[in-house]
């Protein structure tokens, strides 16, 4: 049987909540942001389900000895936020993956053609074996940036089944995109939108993330 793409949409009233915040256009800029670094927070909260690898320890409470788990500490994991608007979840990313190091890599799509481009690539030359990658992308449109990352994050060694991605809205036309190439790869969404209007943009979606955190564009 074929692999089929994995999306979650976890049924958290904190998720709706600040999805809503976030998508209401009279939301102020600080409170955008703080929506999504909540958003990043809890989305990444529900990807570490069955994601991380824990270690079996005895300790020693107060009256006795017990049995418990603990994170493995050499267990390599990265967060690779895409510029700029994966910045702005990236925050409550951290609060819950605080060992994690951080690979920026910035993505720049032509709105005429909707092709990707690459501008800045932190990423190293090889990862080491079995690196968890967490990607923070607060829309999945086309889908096309994130192939684009993919195919860059499995030549430098990752598998693919250790990628999960985080983003505040998607759309079929990008989970298909994904899917297609990258059936392995796990995705948590707040919601799933219907569609992409002539812009490429997701509908009803919530504008551009990146101006709307940083309070630039017109």
């Amino acid at each position: 049987m074929a692999e089929r793409l994995l999306i979650h949409v976890p049924p958290h009233p904190l998720l709706r909540h600040w999805l809503t915040v976030a998508r209401d256009a009279q939301t102020p800029m600080p409170l955008f942001r703080a929506a999504m670094t909540e958003l990043g927070r809890w989305l990444t909260y529900e990807a570490c389900r069955d994601w991380l690898p824990t270690l079996p320890v005895t300790v020693e409470t107060p009256l006795a000895p017990a049995s418990g788990e603990i994170l493995d500490g050499e267990a390599p994991i990265g967060i690779v936020p895409i510029l700029r608007a994966g910045l702005a979840m990236l925050e409550g990313c951290q609060s819950i993956l605080s060992g994690a190091r951080v690979f920026h890599v910035g993505m720049a799509r032509d709105e005429q053609t909707l092709v990707a481009t690459c501008y800045l690539n932190r990423l190293p030359q090889h990862f080491a074996p079995n690196t968890r990658i967490l990607i923070p992308e607060p829309m999945i449109a086309t889908g096309g940036t994130l192939v684009t990352l993919l195919r860059d994050l499995v030549s430098r060694g990752i598998d693919p089944s250790l990628v999960r991605i985080i983003t505040v809205l998607a759309a079929p036309p990008g989970l298909q995109k994904i899917g297609a190439e990258f059936p392995q790869v796990q995705i948590y969404a707040a919601m799933i939108d219907e569609a992409l209007n002539d812009r490429g943009f997701i509908v009803p979606g919530l504008g551009d993330a990146g101006d709307r955190a940083f309070g630039t564009g017109h």
